[in-house]
């Protein structure tokens, strides 16, 4: 008799209760689904949209729409998570009502425990409002904990991390809260700047002149023009040592666009000079590319 009122209370919850929270996890699990499906669905047209593009960089808006997509449905996701789970608890039979004292207690035990989790979440909003950087950026993050600032391509920003690409392939994650400073080396306009190192006994206005020529003749080149904002311009004489001088070459370019032009200006350097005999170190140092606004 026992074993047969059990079998019918266990039958009863199971096509009630049990179908409904059978129910509510399949429809969390297809509404995952669709998020993700949605939001991949965006990303590529946005990309799509700015590789259609004649721009050689991605504009400031895709890039933030992108961040965008990544957030919001970060966001939908814990949102359907945490209804799930109180629906499901309710149905269980656990009270929620009376769990809310409780409930207080914990979250302000919790609150003391979780301050990182916070701050990464705030520092995440402000990142995504402010437009401080978005998806495809090229970016330098400065941490706490690590030695030297890592450099790349950012490839996810969420509220609470931000994952960058390094140039060696490595995929750098970093907390929001954590980061210390940022400098965003593709927003709005950039800077190749050269630094040549030239003997002491060479004529300082030859070497001016010949740098000038060498921009003039690189912003005549279509295919670097379109990389190029204006002519290159020689900033004269930026520093005297016992056996060199150095004379300063700097570009604007487009974001992002400024390693590549410091490159094919350093080789178009080196060959000038080798050609009129001006000699130059083994290596042209350049002092690193920098970005710019405005």
């Amino acid at each position: 008799m026992l074993n047969t009122k059990l079998l019918t209370d266990i039958t009863h919850w199971a096509s009630g209760s049990g179908l409904e929270i059978v129910l509510l996890i399949t429809g969390a699990i297809l509404l995952t689904r669709i998020a993700n499906w949605l939001r991949d669905k965006i990303t590529h047209r946005i990309d799509a949209n700015a590789q259609a593009t004649d721009s050689l960089v991605r504009s400031e808006e895709s890039k933030h729409r992108h961040a965008l997509a990544q957030v919001f449905t970060w966001a939908l996701l814990v949102v359907i998570y945490s209804a799930t789970t109180v629906s499901v608890a309710v149905r269980i039979g656990i009270p929620i009502t009376s769990l809310v004292a409780p409930a207080a207690v914990v979250a302000v035990a919790l609150g003391f425990g979780a301050q990182r989790i916070v701050q990464d979440i705030l520092a995440g909003f402000f990142i995504i409002a402010e437009r401080q950087y978005g998806y495809g950026d090229l970016i330098r993050l400065s941490a706490p904990n690590s030695p030297d600032p890592s450099i790349g391509t950012v490839e996810d920003v969420t509220l609470r991390v931000t994952s960058v690409r390094t140039v060696d392939g490595e995929l750098v994650i970093t907390p929001n809260g954590q980061i210390t400073q940022v400098t965003n080396l593709s927003r709005d306009w950039a800077r190749a700047v050269i630094d040549v190192p030239v003997p002491a006994a060479m004529d300082v206005n030859q070497v001016n002149e010949t740098l000038r020529l060498i921009g003039e003749d690189a912003y005549k080149e279509p295919d670097l023009r379109r990389l190029l904002l204006d002519p290159p311009t020689v900033m004269g004489v930026q520093s005297i040592d016992v056996d060199q001088f150095r004379v300063r070459l700097v570009a604007r370019t487009l974001p992002g666009k400024q390693f590549d032009v410091g490159r094919i200006l350093r080789a178009r350097v080196a060959t000038v000079f080798r050609s009129e005999g001006i000699r130059l170190p083994p290596a042209l140092e350049a002092s690193e590319p920098t970005s710019g606004g405005g």
